[in-house]
Parts: structure tokens; C-alpha cells; sequence
């Protein structure tokens, strides 16, 4: 899961992988949200266990 770090809305769920410079490309370096600029910090990163109970 992806989200914005100012406001939180999800960018990004799946179980397929995408590379974070991709994601914040899809929303040309902005979060549709608040409008922050996204970027991609790694100590920022958290990885986790794909909840396919939360696609629904």
C-alpha cells in the first residue's frame, strides 16, 4: 500500500509490486488529494503482508 505522508489517502494497493517512482509518476508528482509534491524516501518505507480482504 501506498499513501500520501501528509493527508493519507491510499495511491496504491495491489499484490503485484510497483515501484514507488512509478506510482508517484501516475499522479504526476502530486498527491490528488492535498496537492503535496510526492517523493520517495526509503527509511519512509514499511512493507507488509497484501490483505486481499481489503480490495473489497
Amino acid at each position: 500500500m501506498v499513501t500520501c505522508a501528509e493527508c493519507n489517502p491510499m495511491l496504491y494497493e495491489d499484490n503485484i509490486l510497483k515501484s514507488p517512482q512509478d506510482i508517484i509518476k501516475k499522479f504526476d508528482g502530486r498527491c490528488p488529494e492535498c496537492n503535496r509534491k510526492l517523493s520517495f524516501e526509503a527509511k519512509a518505507v514499511s512493507i507488509g503482508p497484501y490483505d486481499e480482504k481489503s480490495e473489497k
